[in-house]
């Protein structure tokens, strides 16, 4: 693989993985307003979140972030072992792997909320603000190791 394209490639998945924390941050927005209209008592507010289709958003969005943060997982462990033949099992690696499998719980959950059970919903919630709050974590590890390949290419 040509230098330059091997180096390129270590940007894609930081620049990826900061439009999947805004769009996230989007799911979450509207998961919120779709709570809201399934335990208000205001006929005017419930009208409005359904007029404005924040569950069937809230989905898309949903499942977006479900594919990217897959594929956007597997594609950044892809560049780095083809940078370096190797994997390097750090907290960056084993915190995004972890929010791999808590965000394919938590879209798994889906049909039994579908269902109205509350356990799912509860546990729907929790393990997407589990991921968040490790995504979080990860947008500054990242940019560590970020900063140190752009550092030793200069």
């Amino acid at each position: 693989m040509p230098e330059a394209l091997a180096f390129t490639l270590n940007f894609i998945h930081p620049l990826l993985m900061w439009v999947l924390l805004a769009v996230s941050g989007y799911a979450l927005f509207l998961g919120i307003k779709v709570k809201k209209a399934r335990t208000t008592d205001d006929p005017e507010l419930r009208k409005a979140v359904i007029k404005g289709k924040y569950a069937q958003r809230h989905f898309l969005a949903g499942s977006t972030v479900l594919v990217v943060m897959v594929l956007g997982a597997f594609g950044g462990m892809a560049v780095t072992y083809l940078n370096n033949g190797k994997l390097f099992v750090a907290p960056h690696l084993l915190a995004g792997s972890s929010m791999v499998c808590m965000i394919a719980l938590a879209a798994s959950l889906t049909p039994l909320m579908l269902q109205g059970n509350l356990f799912a919903r509860k546990a729907h919630v929790g393990l997407n603000m589990a991921t968040i709050t490790l995504f979080l974590w990860q947008a500054v590890s990242g940019m560590d190791i970020l900063n140190r390949i752009w550092t030793s290419a200069h």
